[in-house]
Order: structure tokens, then sequence, then C-alpha cells
């Protein structure tokens, strides 16, 4: 290999090579019929896992209170089931009609003219004044202000040891704060927990109760007494503003709340009553209709939604699985069955083994698709509260249904995609609310992208398609707004299209994600990609062309004869003409040795017959070795060791027969090509073309007699060689193939029509001069085709024609 060739071979081949023999090692003791059948039992769960997987969607939507149902709602089975809901509101109900429970403690009022007397009393006693008349205006002694116990601490005392006060103004104190300090008085705290009536409890009378009524204009809060208790201490004239501050210091702690929340006793008592209700249960029947499409969404409703969603998100799940595993499984069985019998796929190169599992990937990247944007149009609409943006099943419309038909389509056939978007559209009816509806939605829109475009040729066919799609989405969401009885309201048929629309620039957007991603991971040959490997730009071609120039030329005819023979019947004639562009690039290693790119002498006549067989042979695996560190696909690569098959170089074999000598014996296998033979139609096409150019390009007067004789001689040598035996072309249509053969080559190699009168100018003529000579300078011409060494195989062996004691551009005669 030429060092200029290795530098074009990637790496990224061996290292995808290396990863793919690691990964498969562990299942090289499985056989090829089990690791399909595990792979289709992983397929059939991994889609039922979708399609019922709780994390996507409920089965049941979602509503609120006044809502109008988009779907009817139908009972699956009898269910009964505690209405929790129901049941904690009816607790709350009576736990809040107990009232809520107080203390009355009816001594408030005498404790606290007792805490005060108590105080002078000891104020009197501290400072020596014992007298009974007196005790109370004892309060001349220096220091008697710090004896002062009661609230207020010591600047009250100073101030009660100011002066003596009278009995009459000490009795006008203790009359205010017993007038204040007695009665109902609630703490300002426990004014939140009042009703419009209270319960009632004397402390002083435990067995008694007393249900108080407006408990709040009828008693008396805390901060309002010690109010009044200053308002009265200011009554008595007597008495200075400081000393008023004083008592009032001294007086307002002693006034506290004589009514109290209990919240132990209220708390016990809701309990007790709570533990008598009966817990509410909703009962429906198997079949029951819950509610209708149209009617409103009433609490009573709710509450059976509610018990049909905890039915099904806790009850029979595994039996739904089960069921839905099994029909699953049957439609994947009745794909395979579909894909297996479908018949003869000119386009499609792929085994049914891998169409299936291109099927697989398709549906699941599908499903996953549908699965995530039903979830995501529901979401939506709950962002919304009004109509028609807050109805999920509006926005599901814009979810591209037709990316998995429109994938099949550009990967592989119509059939083959339009099958496809039926079996996507049941998945669509398992996953969505309203199954009939986007089941329909699903197979119209597939439709179209199956039989809305025409070759896939250009990436822009994508583009084109998700028009044709978003066009197709957005009448058919009308159709169905229709169908389903509502109202044509603008919001509604808006909301509609734009989403039809969008579902088209969706589908668009993710068929050009996962397009390339196809065609690398299951090695499909799209019209795009052959036409990337037309690009005469690749380094590869560009070798071929300056490297080996006849053999270039050689190949773009014979792409032109075997594509317009694949055209006649039916085969891929894009593929063909792309593989006759590569079935070639193994002679760049030694181009001189090939009949087309010699001028003059024949590097085959200083050589001996295994060396020259040698050569001629090791193109073939020089070529695919090449073409493997090219990373060319498979199927191209496929062409390069087929177009020969496993025919023998006769005439060399002979050659080498004649100069053996008696007691050597010549290996037949060392003058054979290594094969196969030809496994496809397109393959058989390119061995005819390639023979039949190479012939016609030897004949010095390529008339349409000469050229039928070649053709027909050609084909009748492979016929007879068996090297057709491996693929599938019929008799009918071998005649096809030559009769389009001999009409292409009568095309190339018409006469030219002299127009008399005209003398072209000097350049052009010395142009027309040049091709000719360099034409008759590469090869041998034949007068008689009767002369071409075509041998048994139908493969023309100019290399074998000893030129070296001919002159040059002489006439050669076949080697007998």
């Amino acid at each position: 290999m030429s060092k200029r060739l290795q530098d074009l071979a990637t790496p990224l081949t061996k290292i995808r090579r290396t990863i793919g023999e690691y990964v498969s090692r562990p299942f090289e003791s499985v056989s090829e019929n089990q690791k399909f059948w595990v792979s289709f039992a992983f397929l059939c769960l991994l889609t039922t896992f979708l399609v019922n997987n709780p994390f996507w969607r409920t089965s049941v939507e979602q509503y609120k209170e006044g809502d109008i149902a988009r779907e009817s709602i139908i009972s699956p089975a009898d269910i009964s089931v505690l209405d929790a809901e129901e049941t904690e509101k009816i607790k709350q109900s009576v736990r809040e009609s107990i009232q809520p429970i107080f203390t009355f403690e009816s001594k408030r009022g005498e404790e606290a003219v007792q805490g005060f007397r108590s105080a002078w009393e000891n104020l009197a006693r501290k400072n020596g004044n014992v007298n009974a008349n007196s005790r109370m205006n004892a309060n001349e002694k220096s220091g008697s202000q710090e004896n002062w116990t009661g609230a207020g601490g010591a600047e009250v005392g100073k101030i009660f040891s100011a002066r003596r006060f009278s009995t009459n103004e000490l009795e006008a104190v203790t009359r205010v704060l017993r007038e204040n300090a007695e009665g109902s008085i609630y703490g300002d705290q426990d004014r939140q927990y009042f009703q419009e009536e209270i319960t009632l409890n004397d402390r002083q009378k435990p067995n008694q109760q007393s249900i108080v009524k407006m408990p709040e204009s009828n008693m008396t809060a805390l901060s309002e007494a010690r109010d009044k208790l200053k308002d009265g201490l200011k009554q008595i004239r007597s008495l200075s503003e400081t000393e008023v501050e004083a008592f009032n210091a001294a007086l307002a702690p002693l006034v506290q709340p004589s009514v109290v929340f209990d919240s132990v006793a209220t708390n016990n008592a809701r309990q007790a009553v709570e533990k008598n209700v009966q817990p509410v249960t909703i009962s429906l029947k198997r079949g029951q209709t819950v509610v209708r499409d149209g009617d409103t969404i009433t609490p009573a409703v709710l509450s059976q939604i509610a018990a049909i969603r905890s039915y099904s998100d806790s009850t029979r799940q595994l039996n739904r699985f089960f069921g839905l595993l099994c029909l699953i499984s049957a439609l994947f069985w009745a794909a395979w069955k579909y894909i297996e019998h479908r018949g003869v796929v000119p386009r499609l190169v792929l085994s049914e083994q891998k169409t299936f599992a291109l099927f697989g990937f398709i549906v699941l990247v599908q499903t996953a698709l549908m699965a995530i944007f039903f979830r995501l149009a529901e979401f939506t609409a709950a962002q919304n509260l009004k109509a028609p943006l807050n109805d999920p099943t509006l926005w599901a419309f814009a979810i591209p249904f037709a990316t998995g038909s429109l994938l099949m389509t550009l990967l592989a056939d119509r059939r083959t995609a339009i099958f496809t978007g039926l079996f996507l559209s049941l998945i669509a009816g398992l996953l969505a609310p309203k199954s009939l509806e986007y089941a329909l939605y699903t197979a119209i829109t597939s439709a179209v992208a199956v039989y809305g475009i025409g070759r896939y040729r250009s990436r822009q066919s994508v583009t084109t398609a998700g028009i044709l799609v978003g066009l197709a989405s957005a009448a058919t969401a009308v159709a169905l707004i229709g169908y389903t009885q509502q109202p044509f309201i603008l919001n509604t048929v808006t909301l509609a299209i734009s989403c039809g629309l969008a579902s088209g620039l969706i589908t668009a957007a993710v068929t050009a994600v996962f397009l390339p991603l196809c065609e690398t991971t299951f090695g499909i040959l799209t019209d795009v990609k052959l036409l990337e490997l037309s690009n005469a730009d690749l380094p590869v071609l560009g070798q071929l062309a300056l490297r080996a120039p006849g053999t270039n030329q050689h190949s773009h005819a014979v792409g032109q004869l075997a594509e317009e023979a694949c055209r006649v019947v039916g085969a891929n004639g894009l593929l063909t003409r792309i593989g006759a562009l590569y079935h070639d690039i193994g002679k760049t290693a030694a181009p001189e040795h090939f009949v087309e790119n010699q001028h003059g002498r024949n590097p085959h006549d200083r050589l001996k017959p295994t060396q020259s067989a040698k050569i001629i042979v090791s193109h073939v695996t020089y070529g695919v070795k090449l073409a493997k560190e090219m990373g060319l696909p498979p199927r191209i690569i496929d062409f390069i060791p087929q177009h020969h098959g496993t025919r023998t170089l006769h005439y060399f074999l002979r050659k080498a027969q004649l100069e053996a000598r008696a007691d050597e014996e010549v290996s037949e296998n060392d003058f054979r090509y290594p094969g196969p033979k030809p496994q496809f139609k397109e393959s058989a096409i390119m061995m005819i073309a390639d023979s039949c150019e190479a012939a016609a390009r030897s004949l010095s007067e390529p008339t349409p007699e000469n050229i039928r004789f070649i053709v027909t001689k050609i084909i009748d040598a492979i016929i007879s060689d068996d090297q057709l035996d491996e693929c599938d072309l019929t008799l009918r249509e071998l005649t096809q193939i030559r009769e389009s053969m001999i009409k292409s080559l009568d095309s190339i190699y018409h006469a030219r029509i002299d127009y008399p009168g005209y003398i072209p100018p000097n350049s052009i003529r010395t142009l027309i001069s040049a091709a000719e000579e360099d034409a008759e300078d590469r090869g041998i011409h034949y007068k008689n085709p009767a002369d071409i060494p075509i041998s048994k195989g139908g493969e023309v062996e100019d290399e074998a024609i000893d030129r070296s004691h001919q002159p040059e551009k002489a006439e050669a005669k076949t080697v007998k």
C-alpha cells in the first residue's frame, strides 16, 4: 500500500471494530435465533413499559370542580373505596360543631382584694404599727418603702410611704379594685377561640355547664378591665396623679382573667365526637357511567373520579401490565411476519432481522416521544384556566405522530413505512385519552409522510416532508374537532391549526436528528448517503483519477451502463452507479498492470503467468482492504469482490499450463478470484456491465452488430460459468439487461455524423486528434469481435495478450 493511501485510512474504523468485538464476545455462544428472540422479548417489555408507565401519565384525566368533562368516564370494575376527602370533611364539620370550652373562676375578684390587703397589712406590720385601727396607715418611718411586697416594687412603696392615707381613701381604692376584678374577664389572647356560642364550666361547680352566646359582647377583655381600674382610681379626688399611677401599678396585676380557654377539654370533646363519624364509602358498579362527555364536574363526580384513579393506581396493575404485554407482543409478532414475508424490496438492502431491528428502534423512539408529549400537553393545559388553552386534547395535536413512518420511508421503503404508521397509530390509541381520534390522526399524518414526498435525494426532503405533514395535521385536527361535535370557535380552531403545523415542524426536526443516527447504526445506504459518496473530491476517488485515469473512466462508464440496466429491471440504479465508482479502487496499487491504464508495452509480457495472476487478483483483496480502512459502507464494499465472482483468469491459466514442465502441476486456484459470486441483483448487473464495457472498448468498429455479439457472448459465458446462481435474477430480467446493455453501448459508440462544409478550428481538431490517439494508445483494439479474449467466465483478459513482438497500435490476434 502506498503511503498516501495509508494516510487516507481512518483509525475510527479500527476502534469501532475493536469495541464491537469486545462487546460481542460474551454472546458468541448464543445462536443468532436465540439473540433475535431475546431482543424481541426485550422490545416488547420496553414498549409495554413506555405505554403503561405510571410516571408518564395517569389513566384518568385530572379535573377540577366546575370543569367540563372531555370524555365519558366509565367504571372499569366494581369499586368500593373509602372517600378519605369526604370523610375528612365530615370530621372537620363535626369538630367545628363542638363549641370551645372555657373555665370560669368566680373568686377572681375576691382574690385580688385579698392580695392587695395582704400586701398593705404586711407593709404596716413591718413598720411596727400593729394597731388594728391604724395598721393600714403606718407609713411614717424611714425606709418603709422597702417593705412593700406587692406589685410595682420600691417606687410604689416610696409613694405609699410619703403620707398617711385615710381609711375612706383605702376603702375607695378597695371598692374600685373589687368592681373591676369581679365578673367575666377573658384574656386578650383567648379572643381567637370565641365563637357565637361557647361552653362555660364553673370550676367551683364541676358538674355545671352553661352556654354563653355572643361572649365577646357579654364579657370584658382583660385590657379593658385594667383600663377601667385606672379610670376608677382617677375618680378618687383625694389621690394625686402620682398616687393614682402608683395604686394602678400595684392593683392592675391583681386583675386576672376569670374566663380561660381550656384547650385540653375542647380537644377531648372534639376527638370524642370525631370517633363516632362513620367513614364515607364510594361504591361503583362495573360499567357504570360516572360522567358523560360535556357534563359539568361536580364534587360528587370528583370523588368518583378519584375512586377510579385510586383503583387504577393500586389495584390489578399486574393484570393490566400482563394484558398489555400480550397485546403488544402480538402486534410485534405480526410486524415481524409482515417484514419476513413482505416480498422483494429493491431499495431495501437490509436483512429481515435488521429491518425488524430498525422497525423496533423506530417504534421505541416514537412511543417515548408520544408518551413525553402527551404528558407535556397535560402539563401545558393545567397551567391555563381559560378555554381552549386548558384542553390537553388540542395541545396533543402538536405531537410528532408521523416521525416513525417518515423515518422508515427515508431509510427503507414505502410498504414498510405505511405499515409502521398503522402500527404506531395503534400504539397512539393505547396512549391517548381519546383512542379512536388520535389513532385516526396518527394514521392520516403517517400516510401523508409516506406518500407525500418523492425519492430521498437531498436533505431538504425532510423539510419538505415536515411542511406537508404540518398542513395535513392542521387539516385533520380541524376535521376531528368537527367529528367530535365541538363548535368551530375561532380560538379553538386557531389553536388546533397551530398545533398541527407545529407537529409538522417537530416531525422534521426529530427526523433530522435520528436519520443520520439510523443510517450509521443500521448501515443503511440512503440515496443522500450514496450521493455524498459520489463526490469526486473524496480522497479515494481523487487518488483513482490521478493514479489510474483509465480505470476511473472505465468505472464511470460501467456505472452508467449498470444504472440504466437496473432501471429496466427495477433494481437500485443509484446504488449500482456508486458501487461502480469504487469497484476497481484496488487497481491504484499497480495501475500500469491493467490494460485501460497501459500505454504501449504490457508489463505482463515480462512476468510469469502466476505473477500476473497474483497481481490482477490482488486488486480485489487490496480493494476490499482499502475500502474497509476508508470506512465505506459494507454494501458498497460488496461490489468489489462480487463483480468478479469466482471466475478464473483463463488465458493466464492456459499460458501457465503451456509453460509448465511435464512434472510441474499448475493449481487452478492460483488463477481464480476469491469471490463470492454476486449475492444481489445490483452486483450481478455490475459483473455484466464491467465485462461488456471492457469488450466494447476493445472494438475497433463498435457497430450495433459487433456490440450485440460481444454482449450476448459475455452474458452466455457468465451464465454457463454459474456465476449468477446465488442472486435472484430471472431469465426474463437477463434478457432485459442484455437489451439495455446493447442499447446503451450503441448510444455511446455510435458513429459521428459529418457536417458538410463545416471545418472545425485548429484547436478543436487538435483536441479531437489527441483524444483519438489517446483512446487508440490505451489497450488493444480488435476489428473482429470474435478475437476479443473473453474467458469462459465472461471476463475480458486483455492483459494476457503478449505484445512484446508486435508493433505498437497493431491489431492483436487471439491467443490459441
